[in-house]
C-alpha cells in the first residue's frame, strides 16, 4: 500500500502553522497527552481514522502517534480537508490519504486506502470506514479491536447495523456523550455554522428569516446563535415535543411548505434526505441562501435544483448560484455539504477539545477492554465522561462544591 497521498507537501509549514495554534487552546486533549506520554499505551497499535482533517482533527491524531500509534487517516468530506493540514501531518509521520475536493471514487479510494493498513483501531465520522469494511473488506472483522463514532448521522448508522445483526465489533458512540452533543453539537455547530454562512456570504442576519430544520441539539444551536444574531428563527420538526420546545423557545414552528416563502437562508440539520426539494424551492423567494449542516449532502436535493435551474454558476468562493427558469436565483453555499467545515474551520477550537479527548479516552477504553466487549454500540463511560468536563472545568480555574456525608445520606434514603 502507499504511505500517503496529499495534495501538496510544500504545505507542510502552513499546515505547521495551523496545528500549533489549536494545540494552545486544547488544554484537556494536551492534559492527556502529559498523563499518557510515560506509558505510551498505543505502541504498536495501527489505528484507522476518517475525519474532517482539518487542525484541530489533526492535533487528536498527533497525540495519538505522540502516545505510540501508527495513523492512518482519511477524510470524511471532500470540503473540509484542508491540504496544508494534511501535508504537516505527513511530515510528522501519520499515513495521510485524502485531498480537498476530491471525487467520489477518490474518497473510498482512500477509505481503501486506510484499511488497508490492518488497523486494530477505528476512529469514524458518519461510519465510513465501517459500512466500507462491511462491504468490502470483511477479512478484517475479527482483527479490528473496536472502534468509535463522532457523529448522529454515524451513530443512527451504526445503530441501524447493531438492529441488523451485522455490527462487526464493538463502537462507543462519542456523539452521545454528554461532554459531546451538549457542547460540540450545541455551542459548536451553533458557532461555526453561522461562521461558515457569514465568512461566505458576508451577509447581514439581523432582520432575516431564517429556516432550521431539525430542531436537534445542533438545530437548538443554530437558531440559538441566529435569535442572538437578530434574525426571526422559524423552525421545521417533524418530532412534537422538539416542535413544542423550539415554541417555547421562542421561536415560529411550522412546515417547510409554510416557511418555503417566508425564509431568506435555509439550514437543514436532520440526518435525512430531501428536506429542502423541488416542491419547496418553487416557492422561495428570489436570492434566497440554502446550506446543509448535517453530516451527508443529501438534505438539500441538488439533483432537484439541477431540474429547476435554466443556469448553474459559481458566483462566490462556495457559492453556487441556480438561476431557475423563471428568473429567480436560488445560492447553494458550499455545495450542499456542511457548511461549517466546507466555507469554514469548523468548530471552535475550544469545543472540538473536549470532543477529541473523548476520542482519545474512548481508543483507549477499547484498547484495554478488549476481549470484554460486544459487537454492539456502547456509551461512553461515565467516568471518561466526567473526567472530560471536569479537566475543561480545571482548565478554566473554575471549582464545584461537593455533597457532605449527610448530603450524600440524604439523597439515598428512600424514606424522605
Amino acid at each position: 500500500m502507499r504511505d500517503f497521498s496529499v495534495a501538496d507537501m510544500d504545505m507542510a509549514p502552513k499546515g505547521k502553522q495551523k496545528l500549533d495554534w489549536a494545540w494552545q487552546y486544547m488544554p484537556v486533549l494536551s492534559s492527556l497527552e502529559r498523563r499518557y506520554s510515560g506509558e505510551r499505551p498505543f505502541d504498536g497499535v495501527r489505528l484507522a481514522a476518517c475525519l474532517h482533517l482539518e487542525a484541530k482533527t489533526a492535533c487528536l491524531l498527533r497525540t495519538f502517534a505522540r502516545l505510540g500509534a501508527e495513523i492512518f487517516a482519511a477524510g470524511s468530506n471532500p470540503l473540509s480537508t484542508q491540504d496544508d493540514v494534511c501535508a504537516a501531518l505527513v511530515s510528522e509521520g501519520v499515513h495521510v490519504f485524502s485531498h480537498r475536493g476530491m471525487d467520489h471514487d477518490s474518497y473510498f479510494g482512500y477509505l481503501r486506502d486506510v484499511l488497508s493498513s490492518d488497523p486494530e483501531i477505528i476512529v469514524d465520522d458518519g461510519a465510513d470506514l465501517v459500512a466500507t469494511l462491511l462491504d468490502e473488506r470483511k477479512d478484517l472483522i475479527g482483527k479490528v479491536k473496536g472502534g468509535s463514532e463522532e457523529t448522529t448521522s454515524g451513530v443512527k448508522r451504526l445503530k441501524a447495523m447493531e438492529r441488523q445483526g451485522i455490527l462487526p465489533f464493538p463502537m462507543i458512540s462519542v456523539n452521545d456523550a454528554d461532554s459531546k452533543y451538549l457542547f460540540d453539537n450545541r455551542y459548536g455547530t451553533g458557532q461555526s455554522v453561522w461562521d461558515g454562512v457569514m465568512r461566505t456570504t458576508n451577509s447581514l442576519i439581523a432582520g432575516k428569516v431564517v429556516v432550521v430544520a431539525g430542531y436537534g441539539w445542533c438545530g437548538r444551536g443554530v437558531a440559538m446563535r441566529a435569535k442572538a444574531l437578530g434574525a426571526r428563527v422559524v423552525v421545521t420538526e417533524i418530532n412534537p415535543h422538539r416542535a413544542f420546545e423550539a415554541l417555547m423557545d421562542g421561536h415560529e414552528v411550522m412546515t417547510m411548505d409554510s416557511a418555503a416563502p417566508l425564509g431568506d437562508i435555509f439550514l437543514t440539520l436532520t440526518g435525512n434526505l430531501d428536506v429542502i426539494n423541488a416542491r419547496h424551492m418553487d416557492k422561495m423567494k428570489d436570492g434566497v441562501i440554502l446550506g446543509n449542516a448535517g453530516h451527508f449532502d443529501v438534505e438539500i436535493s441538488k439533483s432537484d435544483l439541477t431540474s429547476i435551474a435554466s443556469s448553474v454558476s459559481e458566483v462566490r468562493p462556495n457559492v453556487t448560484c441556480y438561476r431557475t427558469k423563471d428568473g429567480r436565483n436560488i445560492y447553494l453555499l458550499g455545495e450542499g455539504r456542511l457548511v461549517n467545515l466546507a466555507a469554514g474551520d469548523g468548530h471552535p477550537i475550544e469545543i472540538m477539545d473536549l470532543s477529541f479527548a473523548l476520542q482519545l479516552l474512548s481508543a483507549l477504553h477499547i484498547q484495554r477492554s478488549h476481549g470484554d466487549m460486544e459487537s454492539r454500540l456502547y456509551p461512553v463511560p461515565e467516568d471518561i465522561d466526567r473526567l472530560v468536563v471536569s479537566t475543561k472545568l480545571e482548565s478554566l480555574g473554575v471549582s464545584l462544591d461537593e455533597l457532605s456525608e449527610s448530603q450524600k445520606a440524604y439523597m439515598v434514603d428512600w424514606r424522605e
